[in-house]
């Protein structure tokens, strides 16, 4: 694996680690309009969010 998608890939799971830690994630525990938390949605988008990076990352043509 090469030193730039290393570090790519550390970078994407920093990320992950600070868009999950509980005080972000507890802004959103709050109920809606429609009287339910919006936390799974939040979860299920920063989730979907990471993988989609993760692939952009992992799928990238090398361009030596």
């Amino acid at each position: 694996m090469k030193p730039i998608m290393t570090g790519r890939l550390v970078a994407l799971s920093l990320l992950a680690l600070a868009l999950f830690s509980p005080p972000l994630l507890l802004l959103f525990d709050r109920p809606t309009g429609w009287g339910f938390s919006s936390l799974p949605v939040v979860i299920y988008l920063i989730w979907a969010g990471l993988i989609l990076l993760a692939g952009l990352v992992l799928e990238r043509p090398d361009a030596d």
